[in-house]
């Protein structure tokens, strides 16, 4: 594990000097994302971010896959440990890519996070005001390559369903979509009307090619997002190691240095 905290040369900016808060490991991971113009979701963006924009696109992503190996670090000293009840869940996001207006740092803004764990999600919405949902949901591999995914939201309205199967189809080579769309290294949200940011570290991620059948998928809807009607852009991943570190402001001096954009 502390071999993945010094590989750091593939970030766009150093993680933190401060101690990481959680440890997670990420399996059998689907990206579906479709391209989609910037006005029809820039509205839903809180104030202090914009949209980070591909090849004239913004981009929304439907990410399902299995969490295990979740160690938090309270203190941000010693090892860690589990949580019984929230070590391993399925988990589904709705998510876009931003950049801060602040300091241009770009990551990850999501819409939603669905999860199997409802101490999961009491802990996301209380310790980083991510808008977490708990669900039943069901992850099962049906063969070395295939994925059964099934989430039904719970307890709110409007409920969202989601249905799909996906599987590998052979290894890619990352180019510069892949890179665009995947290798983030931090998320905000927003709490009280504040920006927040929390960095992330992973190594590089290991993508193969992807084949996908959905047969339900309401989560776009629930917030307010009407996906176009054309074939994602899909890749799948076996698995990553992700560590965490507690929520920031942007520019707050405990984060990294970003580099401007020429």
């Amino acid at each position: 594990m502390k071999d993945i905290l010094s590989i750091t040369g593939h970030r766009p900016f150093p993680p933190p000097e401060t101690p990481w808060r959680q440890r997670q490991r990420w399996n059998d991971l689907l990206f579906a994302h479709w391209p989609i113009r910037a006005e029809a979701i820039s509205g839903l963006l809180p104030e202090g971010l914009e949209l980070d924009i591909f090849d004239g696109w913004a981009w929304v992503g439907v990410v399902p896959f299995h969490m295990d190996q979740i160690v938090v670090r309270p203190s941000g000293a010693g090892t860690g440990f589990g949580i019984p009840g929230a070590t391993q869940f399925p988990e589904l996001n709705l998510r876009t890519y931003v950049r801060s207006t602040e300091t241009m740092q770009s990551g990850v803004y999501f819409f939603s996070l669905d999860a199997a764990s409802a101490l999961a999600v009491i802990g996301a919405r209380l310790f980083f005001s991510l808008p977490y949902f708990w669900a039943s949901m069901q992850s099962t591999r049906e063969s070395t390559n295939t994925i059964r995914y099934r989430s039904h939201r719970l307890l709110t309205s409007p409920r969202a369903t989601f249905a799909a199967t996906y599987r590998s189809s052979g290894r890619l080579s990352s180019g510069p979509l892949e890179q665009f769309l995947t290798e983030r290294y931090c998320l905000f949200t927003h709490r009280g009307g504040e920006l927040l940011v929390g960095n992330i570290h992973h190594l590089p991620w290991p993508l193969e090619q992807a084949e996908a059948e959905f047969e339900v998928n309401e989560l776009p809807m629930a917030s307010g997002i009407r996906l176009p009607e054309r074939a994602p852009v899909l890749h799948f991943s076996r698995e990553l190691v992700v560590y965490i570190w507690e929520l920031q402001p942007p520019g707050h001096p405990s984060q990294s240095p970003v580099p401007v954009p020429a």
